[in-house]
């Protein structure tokens, strides 16, 4: 790929949708990602003849643009200390804890905002360099907030859009963050600004109203210019989802379906098996979901050998302090449930602390008869959609946290507040002694609703409000 090309449609993340690997004979090489957004922009960037701009996932590491399974990728470079500061620490330990309800308490550290600024203007810098005239810049998530401005400064004729995959939080909590002007300043330099939920709009249109006192009219904003007269950013909720049809495709497969059938009798074919998947994150309530299912071990409500919980959590930013901390405080409360009620024969819980390929996921969703998603604070949840993908089979249970955005749609799930102990517990039996029927019943309703929200529909959606606002703005 020329270093010189333009495109006409960009998108811009923190990671490319390729990871550089080094293959059995040493050389280094490109491997897709398996991420949904990679999935769901792929057609239009084939369409398009797009570019996606991002970090290599390595730091220290300059490479040259290039084609890799026919995507066109410029890699943007980070430092191990960019890493550090910009990654790990203004991403991933200040963003993230505020971004979500302050679970654990936000670190703010003046290096790492430089940092974060410093990075985004790279980005910045990166995609203004391939964008041809007028052409459209879709920026993806909360590392990257910044870029919108920084891109309407240096290439005023784009069409940008900003895309955040995480909760935008109330004022009282954005409040806390010292740069939070700046942020917000970043954001509006977008024509259209997409969240998850109606009230992450909402969240972030009175944020606005406090720090600019800017005129707002669901779902529009008016951004004064300088030289008088004002732009129209659009803010408003474009729900994520994900490739149903490959999910169910895979979920008929005949090897998926015996390999579920293997997974029932390798764990002793138990009546009811509970599943939790999640990366190792405070936002998962992992800890209210072990807490709930102990203490309904502990009343008898279930027994070890007729049901077991089978809890697979990926690993997840392990160098940051919180992350181990939590691994230690969910691997000794595992360990203290399997101790207290596990048989020589069958244990209480199945903790699996790494990634499966997503065949083996399908397999586990189609083997689990009630599927538990207990965030205390999640932007979407695409597992809770993956698990209603699968079940083409009409049966299971979702039981689903109100705090996940995937709330706001599969309402015919049983809808949990995690914090409330007993009422995930009375959720969790109810999930058990479901008749037939009414899974069945429960499970279309989920699956229909699914179906006429897929991540096509998302991404179109998304993209012809775009269009619309840069028609509206020309």
């Amino acid at each position: 790929m020329p270093k010189n090309q333009e495109y006409d449609f960009i998108v811009v993340s923190n990671r490319l949708p390729v990871d550089r690997i080094i293959d059995v004979d040493g050389e280094p090489t490109w491997r897709r990602s398996p991420g949904g957004l990679v999935t769901a922009l792929e057609p239009v960037m084939r369409e398009a003849d797009g570019a996606w701009v991002g970090w290599a996932g390595k730091a220290d590491l300059e490479l040259p643009p290039s084609t890799e399974d026919g995507i066109h990728i410029v890699p943007v470079a980070l430092s191990a200390l960019e890493v550090e500061h910009y990654y790990e620490g203004f991403s991933n330990d200040t963003l993230w804890p505020l971004y979500h309800d302050v679970i654990s308490p936000p670190a703010f550290h003046r290096e790492w905002w430089e940092s974060y600024r410093a990075v985004n203007r790279r980005f910045a810098e990166a995609s203004a360099a391939i964008a041809a005239p007028n052409a459209t810049v879709w920026v993806q998530d909360y590392q990257l907030q910044l870029v919108p401005a920084m891109l309407r400064e240096l290439r005023p004729d784009l069409t940008i859009g900003f895309f955040n995959h995480i909760p935008f939080p109330p004022y009282g909590i954005y409040s806390q963050l010292p740069w939070r002007r700046q942020i917000v300043e970043g954001l509006l330099g977008a024509d259209v600004i997409g969240f998850q939920r109606v009230a992450d709009a909402g969240n972030f249109s009175r944020a606005v109203r406090r720090l600019f006192g800017y005129a707002t009219k669901s779902p529009e904003i008016r951004v004064p210019l300088e030289g008088g007269g004002h732009r129209t950013v659009v803010a408003k909720a474009f729900p994520i989802s994900i490739d149903v049809e490959s999910f169910e495709q895979m979920a008929r497969r005949p090897e998926i379906i015996e390999r579920a059938r293997q997974i029932r009798e390798d764990l002793g074919n138990p009546t009811t098996i509970m599943l939790g998947v999640d990366r190792l994150d405070y936002t998962k309530g992992i800890g209210h979901r072990l807490k709930a299912y102990g203490e309904l071990l502990s009343s008898g409500s279930i027994t070890v050998g007729d049901s077991i919980l089978v809890q697979v959590a990926s690993p997840s930013r392990e160098r940051v302090e919180a992350y181990m901390q939590l691994r230690d405080e969910i691997e000794l409360t595992v360990g203290r449930l399997n101790g207290d009620y596990a048989t020589i024969s069958h244990g209480a819980i199945a903790y699996l602390h790494h990634g499966y390929p997503r065949e083996e996921m399908v397999a586990l969703y189609l083997a689990a008869d009630v599927m538990l998603v207990t965030a205390l604070r999640d932007g979407m949840n695409l597992v809770a959609k993956e698990y209603v993908a699968c079940r083409h089979d009409e049966d299971g249970v979702l039981v689903l946290s109100e705090f996940a955005g995937a709330a706001d749609e599969l309402k015919n799930a049983l809808l949990v507040n995690p914090h409330d102990i007993e009422g995930l517990k009375e959720s969790m039996m109810q999930a058990v002694v479901m008749p037939k029927r009414e899974r069945g019943s429960r499970m279309r309703a989920l699956r229909r609703r699914l179906r006429d929200n897929d991540v096509s529909h998302w991404s179109h959606t998304f993209l012809e409000t775009l269009e619309g606002a840069a028609r509206k703005a020309r």
